[in-house]
C-alpha cells in the first residue's frame, strides 16, 4: 500500500523514529543530571557526615535506578529501526556512524553497567572510597554516553572527515574531523547543561511539592530544594548563553534551519525583524498575523541592526524544512528557558529575604516548572531534527532516499504497536516514579526548634544550614 491513514511509508518511519526517540530521551535527560546529583550528595555525605545527605542519596537512587532502566530499554528499540526502517541510511552511513555508536557501548555503557551495581548495593560491602568511585564513574559514564551520541548526531548535521565511495557509502577518512565536527562542541554543551537543568527543575519541583504539603521542618526536603534552586539560578543563564552561541553556529552551517526558526519567509536587506508570534503559511510563503520587533533578529544574529538576512525565498521549495513545526518548537524551548531563568532569579530573591522555604507562590511555580526541562529538551530536539529536513546527512543524503523499501501498512502497523506498548509499559514506570517522588525523604535529623518562632526564625535557621 502507498499510504496508511493518509501518510506514506517515509513519513510514517519518521514519525515512528521521532516518537521512540522523544519517549526515550526524557529518561537520559533526567538520569544524566541525576547521576551527577547523586555523586555530589555522596561526596557531601563522606565529607560532612551529615545524615541529611545520606538520606537524600538513598531517596534519589531508587528514582535513578528506575529511570536508568527505562532509558536503557526504550533506547534499544531505536537501534533496530536503523535496520528495519532506515536500512539504506544504515548501509551508506554505517562505516561512519557504526564505530561511533560502538564506542558509546564499549566506553560509556559498559562503564555504567559495570559500576551501577556497586553504586546501588555496594555501600556496606566495598567501603566508602570504592563506593564513591563507582558513583562518580556512573556519572562520568552518562556524560560519555551523551558525548558519543551527540558526536554521531553532529556529523549528520555538519558532515566532514569522510569520503564517498563508488557505491555511495560514506567512508571515514579523518576520525578526528568526524568526531569533532563544527557543531559538536555547541551541541554537547547545550545537551549536557540542558540535562543538568532538567534534573534541577525536577528535584526542585519535588522539594517544592513537599514544602507545600507542610514539610518545612524536614531537612532533606529543604536541602534538595535549596540545592536545586542554586543549580537553576546558575545554569539557566549559562544555558541561554550557550544556546545563543549554538544558534550562531547553526546560522553559519545550517542557515535554512535558522530561517525556519525565525519564520523568515522573505529576505531582509536592511535588517530583519524578530518575529515573536505568528502563523506560518508555507504554501503562501508568508507569516500571517505576525507580532514582531523591527530589526531585532539582525541584532541578535549579526550584532548589527541593519545587517541583511536571507529568507526562505532564496531556498528551493524542496529544500525547505516544515516551517510551522520548527518555528513553534523553537519558541516553546526559548520561552521555557526564560521561565527557568525567572524561577532561578525568584529563588535568589526569596533566599536573600530568608523566605526560600516559606514562599508558597515560589513553591507553586517550582512545581509547575518541574517537568519544563523535559518539555524544553524535547522541543529543542524537534527544532534541531525537523529543521535538518529534508536531509538525513545534511546536504548529502535526503531522508526520502534513506528509508527502507517498505509498505506504508507495515510501518504504520508497527507504529501503532509502539505507541500502545510504550504508553502501557513506560506509562506504568512513570506512574511508579511519581509515587516514589510523592513520598518525602525520611527526616533523620530534627528540624528547627519550636522556640525559634514559626516563620522568620525557622527561615533564618534554614538559610544558615542551606547556604552551602
Amino acid at each position: 500500500m502507498d499510504t496508511f491513514l493518509g501518510f506514506d511509508a517515509v513519513t510514517l518511519a519518521r514519525i515512528q523514529f521521532g516518537f521512540t526517540v522523544a519517549f526515550h530521551f526524557i529518561f537520559p535527560a533526567f538520569s544524566i543530571g541525576l547521576a551527577s546529583f547523586l555523586a555530589v550528595l555522596n561526596a557531601m555525605w563522606l565529607r560532612t557526615r551529615q545524615e541529611t545527605y545520606l538520606r537524600l542519596f538513598n531517596y534519589w537512587i531508587k528514582i535513578f535506578a528506575v529511570t536508568f532502566a527505562m532509558g536503557v530499554v526504550s533506547g534499544i528499540v531505536m537501534s533496530y529501526q536503523f535496520g528495519t526502517n532506515w536500512s539504506v541510511f544504515s548501509d551508506r552511513a554505517g562505516p561512519v556512524i557504526g564505530p561511533l555508536m560502538a564506542y558509546e557501548v564499549l566506553t560509556a555503557f559498559f562503564l555504567e553497567a559495570g559500576f551501577l551495581g556497586i553504586m546501588l548495593f555496594g555501600r556496606d560491602k566495598v567501603g566508602d572510597g570504592l563506593h564513591m568511585a563507582a558513583t562518580a564513574l556512573v556519572a562520568v559514564g552518562t556524560a560519555i554516553s551523551a558525548t558519543w551520541i551527540i558526536s554521531v548526531n553532529s556529523w549528520m548535521h555538519t558532515p566532514q572527515g569522510h569520503l564517498i565511495g563508488e557505491n555511495g557509502q560514506f567512508l571515514p577518512a579523518d576520525w578526528m574531523a568526524i568526531v569533532f565536527t563544527p557543531s559538536f562542541p555547541y551541541r554537547l554543551a547545550h545537551a549536557l547543561t540542558g540535562a543538568y537543568l532538567t534534573t534541577a527543575l525536577i528535584v526542585g519541583g519535588v522539594g517544592a511539592w513537599h514544602l507545600l504539603r507542610g514539610e518545612h521542618d524536614n531537612r532533606g526536603v529543604r536541602r534538595m530544594f535549596s540545592m536545586a534552586m542554586w543549580m537553576a539560578a546558575i545554569v539557566a543563564p549559562l544555558q541561554i548563553v550557550i544556546g545563543d552561541a549554538h544558534g550562531l553556529n547553526t546560522l553559519e552551517h545550517q542557515p535554512v534551519k535558522v530561517m525556519a526558526m525565525e519564520g523568515h519567509f522573505e529576505s531582509y536587506p536592511d535588517g530583519a525583524p524578530l518575529i515573536l508570534f505568528g502563523i506560518p503559511d508555507q504554501d503562501a510563503g508568508e507569516m500571517r498575523h505576525a507580532i514582531e520587533i523591527p530589526k531585532l533578529s539582525s541584532l541578535i544574529l549579526k550584532h548589527d541592526l541593519n545587517a541583511p538576512l536571507d529568507g526562505l525565498d532564496t531556498v528551493p521549495d524542496e529544500d525547505e524544512p516544515p516551517v510551522a513545526i520548527v518555528f513553534w518548537s523553537f519558541r516553546v524551548m526559548v520561552a521555557l528557558g526564560f521561565a527557568m531563568l525567572g524561577l532561578g532569579l525568584w529563588s535568589l530573591w526569596a533566599r536573600a529575604r530568608g523566605r526560600l522555604f516559606y514562599s508558597p507562590w515560589l513553591h507553586r511555580a517550582a512545581v509547575l516548572m518541574g517537568p519544563s526541562g523535559l518539555i524544553a529538551v524535547t522541543a529543542g530536539w524537534i527544532t534541531t531534527e525537523v529543521g535538518r529536513q529534508p536531509w538525513t546527512v545534511y546536504g548529502l543524503m535526503r531522508t526520502e532516499d534513506s528509508a527502507s523499501p517498505l509498505d506504508a501498512l507495515a510501518v504504520g502497523t508497527s507504529l501503532i504497536a509502539f505507541i500502545v506498548v510504550y504508553f502501557a509499559v513506560f506509562g506504568a514506570g512513570v506512574i511508579y516514579l511519581l509515587r516514589l517522588m510523592a513520598k518525602a525523604p525520611q527526616r533523620g535529623e530534627d528540624g528547627p526548634k519550636q522556640d525559634e518562632g514559626p516563620t522568620h526564625a525557622a527561615g533564618r535557621h534554614a538559610m544558615q544550614e542551606d547556604a552551602t
